[in-house]
């Protein structure tokens, strides 16, 4: 896997925009990945969870490289049960994450868990620690029971000292043993003013039909200018804050097609 940064002109159905694009590669380096190979691939990284554990390899996946995660039996967390690690990206107004995640076919929902997504600010806005405007913030999405999913979300207006649960449709839902296509996008706000972006798009990567499951304009992601989307939040586990949501039997996701682009700000609602 190489992080490599273009930049590419895209012809869409409107005029071409120069969008600066972050494409992660997974090297076809199949086999357990190690701590070296995490560091090669994934410079400027502060920490990592769950790899030294052995809890991260590559595989073949529909004829091209893949994360698997394999997640423990038993424990919850990203160092104990899965993986996790904050990789910065240039800091952006709006920002698209983009990746492709396949569950296990016995995959054990239990009562969710967390899966990639995108953050900002100085310090790590996760695990009950509250965003206040000049912290930071994050947006991750989360499998639940029953496959269910939303966006779980750390922001100003958070009604409680945890993240805040942005629910899909009733009717939409993860699958065992199916691809999807995941697309998150966050846009600041203007500080003092509740009119930040979060949106999030599930695709079915056959027909690349997408359907618009979360979308608010009400955000208040930060009190000061300096806050942007500043990195990709590449992190899967169970949990949930105790070990009544943790796998009873084996489980493992599959991710790849990881991108990461900026967009105009006059495209925030293109989609």
């Amino acid at each position: 896997m190489r992080v490599a940064f273009v930049l590419l002109m895209l012809l869409l159905v409107r005029p071409a925009l120069a969008q600066e694009i972050q494409q992660v590669e997974i090297r076809p380096d199949f086999g357990v990945y190690t701590v070296s190979k995490w560091k090669r691939d994934w410079p400027g990284c502060q920490y990592e969870d769950g790899v030294r554990e052995g809890h991260l390899s590559i595989v073949k996946f529909n004829g091209a490289a893949a994360y698997r995660v394999d997640y423990v039996v038993g424990e919850i967390g990203p160092e104990k049960g899965g993986v996790g690690w904050r990789s910065p990206i240039q800091p952006s107004e709006v920002v698209e994450l983009n990746y492709k995640v396949q569950f296990s076919k016995d995959f054990d929902w239990v009562k969710g868990g967390k899966l990639p997504g995108l953050c900002g600010g100085p310090k790590s806005v996760t695990g009950g620690n509250r965003a206040n405007g000049t912290n930071g913030f994050s947006a991750r999405l989360m499998w639940r029971a029953n496959g269910r999913g939303e966006a779980y979300i750390y922001h100003m207006n958070q009604p409680g000292k945890y993240g805040e649960s942005f629910p899909f449709p009733s009717d939409v839902h993860f699958q065992r043993g199916k691809s999807v296509l995941v697309r998150l996008r966050v846009g600041m706000n203007t500080p003092g003013h509740a009119n930040g972006t979060l949106d999030v798009w599930i695709g079915d990567p056959a027909t690349r039909k997408f359907r618009h499951v979360v979308n608010r304009t009400d955000m208040e992601w930060r009190a000061t200018r300096e806050i942007l989307v500043d990195s990709l939040r590449f992190e899967t586990f169970y949990g949930g804050s105790n070990k009544s949501w943790a796998p009873r039997r084996p489980s493992f996701t599959l991710l790849s097609d990881i991108s990461m682009q900026s967009i105009d700000s006059k495209q925030r609602s293109d989609k």
